[in-house]
């Protein structure tokens, strides 16, 4: 059974970067894609960024694309975010999320997901 922990949030200024990681516990599939979404307060969560375990093809949110990287680690069991050029619509909770069946974005589709990690950007 895979566990997740997010780490790496914190307040931010806009303009600013972070790097988010999380971790898996246990084994994680090539087939499986890991996932990061957010939800702001009253928000609904969000997708933010994917990428295939196994062949690491990536995807993006149109409102990150090109500020937000994703990446992984297949020796330390763990998939990154990093964050450049942050603004304060950015804030949120951050989370982790794999899917074992493959693509997707929406947030139904994930069966293991991390506790979160907060991003606070000031402006």
């Amino acid at each position: 059974q895979v566990q997740l922990e997010e780490s790496g949030g914190r307040l931010v200024q806009a303009g600013g970067s972070l790097r988010l990681s999380c971790v898996a516990s246990g084994r994680v599939f090539s087939s499986s894609v890991l996932g990061w979404f957010r939800q702001a307060p009253g928000k609904e969560r969000e997708f933010v960024a994917n990428i295939w375990w196994g062949h690491g093809r990536t995807n993006y949110a149109d409102s990150v694309k090109g500020r937000f990287t994703i990446s992984r680690s297949s020796a330390e069991n763990t998939v990154y975010l990093q964050m450049n050029n942050l603004k304060p619509e950015d804030t949120a909770v951050y989370y982790c999320a794999r899917n074992r069946r493959g693509y997707s974005t929406i947030p139904n589709d994930f069966d293991t997901w991390g506790q979160g990690t907060q991003v606070t950007v000031s402006s």
